[in-house]
């Protein structure tokens, strides 16, 4: 007969994820040896995996808590759009930052037909138009609709 797993050792994986989350934002505080650098692309787009990951996670939670006890898969349905609300903002910053790659006149030829996912550009926009489905076939326009607290002046 086994035991049941103790709390901590219920998710391996995600509290390795988690971890590793910690130790990249470690990594990146600035110091007097280290001035603070710019986010990049690179960074942006694998953040933007972490984020829409954690929506696949959060949907499939919250459809499983929603009937036994609607009021806490209303919360989880909140934070499953307000996390979209921030992969959406991490999509677009990824497009506004300019390109790191140095490109060379032969490399900088677009052959899609050999990469069997499109150019790497575009895998961010293809993970967050298959996020976006799942999303929108949820929640209405009004709740993805980011609500701003600020005063406009």
């Amino acid at each position: 007969m086994t035991s049941p797993p103790r709390p901590d050792d219920a998710h391996p994986y995600l509290r390795a994820a988690s971890a590793g989350i910690r130790h990249h934002t470690r990594a990146l505080a600035s110091s007097a040896a280290n001035p603070p650098r710019p986010g990049d692309r690179p960074h942006l787009d694998v953040l933007h995996a972490h984020l829409a990951a954690l929506l696949q996670l959060l949907d499939r939670i919250a459809d499983s808590t929603r009937p036994p006890h609607p009021a806490a898969g209303r919360h989880l349905a909140t934070a499953h759009t307000r996390l979209w609300q921030a992969t959406s903002e991490v999509h677009a910053a990824f497009h506004l930052l300019p390109s790191t790659t140095v490109a060379e006149p032969e490399a900088s030829i677009c052959h899609p037909e050999q990469l069997p996912e499109g150019p790497p550009v575009l895998t961010i926009c293809q993970r967050h138009l298959a996020a976006g489905r799942v999303v929108r076939r949820k929640t209405t326009p009004t709740d993805l609709r980011p609500h701003t607290t600020a005063c406009v002046r």
